[in-house]
């Protein structure tokens, strides 16, 4: 049931000597100037959301995080309520929530519907990532959104394109493209690259390996020093490739190779650490460059 109204949508509902009323005797109450809330308890997460929306432009949205826990993103609790407004729409003063503006708050972006307003799951995952703390954040968020099937890829893409330029766009592209498969092999490219700047010899790529429950492949190894090297991209982080891939890389370890795994997102973002760990292997191994 609905609780919390503009003021005028209240007086219109109710008459304002019967608003007035029940305000001055403590039925209901107007947590701030144009809203009233119909019962005299304290505010919930979400009537705190509604306050939020009413004493902002009419057009304004919850968004980011805000806007994906009632779309049921798990893991990522919203650390304060955020609305977006549309552009040029002043903010009200003293109001304890982050504010962002926008020219896009169009059905396409806006779910017309859906109850608190806000905007739809791919918007809000592209502004979630554009205005969190670090880039390995955003990336995580991206990720989730797509693993718990709040969007899909083509739907990404879309809101990407309409949303133009933000920050964290090619980062946000690149976690989409990831996700999607379409630059699967990117990461091992990439390692090549590092492994050559490291001063690192040429490995044996993709040798077929049997394990006890068959055959599998290593990414990267290199025989006379029993080292493999794993590289994970996003669909190493499945459930079920997640559990296969821990019992893959315990019989790399129980044959009796060492085992390094890096990420795609360490391979193209993070290439020094990948080169430290690297020279440390090999250094630890004995390994000295001709």
């Amino acid at each position: 049931m609905k609780t919390v109204f503009r003021t005028a949508e209240v007086l219109a509902l109710h008459g304002r000597g019967a608003v007035r009323h029940a305000i001055a005797c403590g039925r209901w109450q107007s947590p701030h100037r144009g809203v009233v809330v119909v019962h005299s308890g304290p505010l919930s997460p979400a009537e705190h959301e509604l306050v939020a929306l009413a004493i902002c432009a009419p057009a304004s949205a919850l968004g980011g995080l805000s806007a994906l826990r009632h779309d049921k993103l798990v893991g990522f609790a919203p650390e304060t309520t955020v609305v977006v407004l549309p552009e040029g729409a002043d903010r009200p003063d003293g109001v304890p929530f982050t504010t962002h503006w926008s020219t896009d708050l169009g059905s396409a972006d806006v779910h017309p519907n859906r109850e608190p307003r806000r905007t739809r799951p791919a918007r809000s995952l592209i502004d979630a990532a554009s205005w969190c703390g670090s880039d390995r954040y955003a990336r995580t968020i991206v990720l989730a959104g797509l693993q718990q099937g709040l969007v899909n890829v083509a739907g990404m893409h879309e809101a990407l394109d309409r949303r133009g330029m933000c920050h964290r766009r090619g980062l946000i592209r690149e976690s989409v493209l990831d996700a999607g498969g379409g630059i699967q092999s990117l990461p091992e490219r990439n390692f090549d690259d590092i492994r050559i700047r490291a001063g690192l010899p040429m490995p044996t790529r993709q040798r077929r390996v049997k394990g006890t429950d068959g055959r599998y492949h290593l990414d990267v190894s290199w025989d006379d020093l029993d080292l493999a090297v794993e590289v994970h991209g996003t669909q190493h982080q499945e459930v079920g490739q997640w559990d296969a891939d821990i019992v893959r890389g315990n019989e790399i370890v129980i044959a009796g190779r060492r085992l390094l795994i890096f990420t795609s997102y360490a391979i193209r973002h993070h290439p020094d650490l990948v080169v430290r760990q690297l020279r440390h292997m090999f250094s630890s191994l004995g390994w000295r460059a001709a």
